[in-house]
């Protein structure tokens, strides 16, 4: 190599490895931006506190909602409102009289798939006064049916206890099924002779 090349090496080379480092910033950066940008997807778009909500058919009120906080998350491909600080609702009949209500320490309204999760605590009670008692209640809004796959218990105005593995019902909570299910009943010895 003679003096005029090595000369433009030393001028050159310095430059061109100032160029990759800021070629590589620039590639890390771009890979920055792409995770932040992934996070910012599953972001709440809105929360709401106080939230009271009238659900209506065909201009009759079907429910009443009410909760402390509402957490939405609508850019997400699966669109969902969070419930965290939990959810009280009432249902109501033709003559606007409650045939029922929920109450759990924390819910999920899945938007597509029209479902309401309950989970935690979760106490439901029918127009009959029997008591749901369950980790979980799932409230499809299609098909208008509640179900549970875990343990669950019912209890009776008069005391008597239903336990079980997985529960289904109607909005209504009534009639109801439990799978393997267990009881202990009440019984007057003056009906029994």
């Amino acid at each position: 190599m003679n003096s005029q090349t090595i000369k433009l090496l030393h001028l050159y080379l310095p430059a061109l490895f100032i160029c990759m480092l800021l070629i590589s910033a620039c590639e890390n950066s771009l890979n920055d931006i792409q995770k932040i940008a992934s996070k910012e997807e599953n972001k709440p778009i809105s929360r709401s506190t106080g939230v009271d909500v009238i659900y209506s058919d065909s201009a009759k009120v079907k429910a009443h909602m009410t909760a402390p906080l509402m957490i939405e998350y609508a850019d997400t491909p699966k669109p969902y409102k969070e419930m965290p600080k939990g959810v009280k609702i009432i249902f109501y009949d033709a003559d606007l009289k409650e045939s029922g209500n929920i109450v759990s320490d924390y819910a999920v309204q899945r938007d597509k798939e029209n479902i309401i999760e309950f989970r935690k605590n979760v106490v439901a009670t029918n127009a009959q006064g029997q008591v749901f008692k369950s980790e979980e209640l799932i409230y499809d809004m299609n098909t208008k049916k509640m179900y549970s796959t875990k343990a669950v218990e019912i209890v009776s105005p008069k005391g008597d206890v239903v336990d079980g593995i997985g529960f289904d019902s109607n909005e209504t909570f009534y009639p109801w099924h439990i799978v393997e299910m267990t009881g202990a009943f009440h019984v007057n010895e003056k009906d029994v002779k």
